[in-house]
């Protein structure tokens, strides 16, 4: 056990010190390895530091494992999101997107964007709004937004587990989004609650999608490591897809189905909201099942 701590305090002051010529290091440090700040960088994926030895390492970090698999769920949540948009146009009906915690927002960016590309005008996306605790993420993505022309967007700050906040979301959306949330509990009952929250908000067959990392390689590593934006040890949480998806029917949705990313380590689970019978308190199970159908 001695020898390990020598080797993360040798890691520690090695990363704090020489890593920090790396911008995504540095980043880090400055708002959180899990901060929307840290996760729109990734999505970037574009090396930057000081001299030639920041940007080579900040090569190798933007190649760990665990973003490049950030960067597949990204994939498979806008596949996701293009689909429910077509069948939404294909039914004339508007549509109201919410991310429950999406920092800057800038998949839901360039969503608008690929949108705006295949001929489809953005009034079809009637709103996204992008919710988060930290302003400052916020703020980043209004700017950006504001300077692409995507009017249709919103920013504003919110709880995702927190039902009182989440219930005053307004207009009711159709499509709720909860992506690289849930591994940073370890107590089940925040997202528990989120779930909840978020079945009540939303309109009457609305999609859900949200994400679960099943495993992760670098647990270890992260912990003795990385900070999280409370400048505390990153710890997060594994967990089977199947539990979560038994958290989101409990809370009242029928789950259509999960895919993983390429990279194996998130899965990304859409599920519908339905209408459940209660009894002491129970939803319906035979109900959630009839109604997956």
């Amino acid at each position: 056990m001695s020898l390990a701590r020598v080797k993360w305090a040798v890691l520690r002051a090695a990363l704090r010190t020489v890593g920090r010529a790396s911008s995504g290091i540095s980043l880090g440090f400055a708002y959180g390895f899990d901060s929307g700040e840290m996760l729109d960088y990734v999505y970037q994926n574009k090396a930057q530091g000081k001299l030639l030895l920041g940007k080579a390492i900040d090569r190798v970090y933007l190649n760990a494992i665990g973003w490049r698999a950030i960067r597949a769920r990204k994939a498979l949540l806008k596949e996701f999101l293009h689909r429910e948009i077509a069948q939404r146009r294909v039914d004339g009906k508007p549509l109201v997107i919410l991310d429950v915690a999406s920092g800057p927002g800038r998949y839901l960016q360039e969503l608008c964007l690929e949108v705006r590309a295949q001929g489809n005008p953005l009034k079809d996306l009637t709103i996204i709004i992008c919710r988060d605790m930290d302003a400052q993420g916020l703020n980043r993505g209004r700017r950006r937004a504001e300077g692409q022309g995507l009017v249709n967007m919103r920013y504003e700050v919110g709880d995702a587990c927190d039902p009182a906040s989440l219930a005053t979301v307004q207009p009711r959306p159709d499509i709720v989004v909860v992506s690289g949330l849930y591994e940073l509990f370890t107590d089940p009952a925040p997202i528990q609650r989120s779930l909840q929250g978020i079945h009540r908000i939303m309109n009457p067959g609305g999609a859900l999608v949200f994400t679960t990392q099943v495993r992760h390689p670098q647990l270890e590593l992260i912990a003795n490591l990385l900070v999280n934006r409370e400048g505390k040890p990153w710890v997060m949480r594994c967990r089977d897809a199947a539990t979560v998806e038994g958290w989101g029917q409990a809370a009242g949705f029928a789950v259509r189905g999960s895919q993983p990313e390429p990279v194996g380590l998130f899965t990304v689970t859409t599920a519908r909201r339905i209408e459940t019978a209660v009894s002491n308190g129970v939803p319906s199970s035979l109900q959630r099942r009839g109604d997956a159908q």
